[in-house]
């Protein structure tokens, strides 16, 4: 991972407390055009911030797979979905399915997804800060700075515009 996107991750977990008593100040403001400036916010860190020089959300972070993707990627891998149950997930505490281990085991060493086209929605959907309701989002996003130098630069820039 890039020295800078360390030091945004590493600024935002220093501020870990500070940014997550901002979240929940702000989802209490309920501000009108909160979407907006976080879809928009969103956009600009992924001008600078680029996935393949990180990929840390598929080194520490699995995510939930729904029976549609567990499908979706048994087919792309050439197995059965209970095979491929077998073989690559586990039930967590919350019931759900997810990755036996992680990095990904489809994480490749150049940080490309070898299943990309078949990824979980969990993946397509992450970091959830390009999406609308952002006001709902606003724990996952709290949650996903720790993980993504683009959200943590996000929230950075959210506190900039609402303070």
């Amino acid at each position: 991972m890039l020295k800078e996107y360390q030091l945004l991750l590493a600024t935002a977990n220093k501020n870990k407390s500070e940014n997550k008593k901002f979240l929940e100040k702000l989802k209490k403001q309920r501000p009108k055009n909160l979407d907006q400036t976080v879809n928009l916010l969103n956009n600009q860190a992924f001008e600078e911030i680029d996935c393949l020089q990180c990929a840390n959300c598929c080194k520490t972070t699995g995510p939930l797979l729904l029976n549609k993707d567990i499908d979706r990627l048994a087919k792309e891998v050439k197995l059965r979905p209970a095979i491929f149950a077998e073989k690559y997930l586990k039930i967590d505490e919350d019931q759900d399915y997810v990755f036996q281990q992680m990095p990904c085991v489809f994480l490749g060493s150049d940080h490309y997804c070898s299943v990309y086209n078949a990824r979980p929605n969990a993946c397509r959907e992450y970091p959830h800060t390009q999406q609308k309701d952002q006001l709902q989002k606003l724990k996952i996003t709290y949650e996903n700075s720790l993980i993504c130098p683009a959200v943590a630069k996000v929230v950075e820039a959210l506190k900039v515009e609402y303070r």
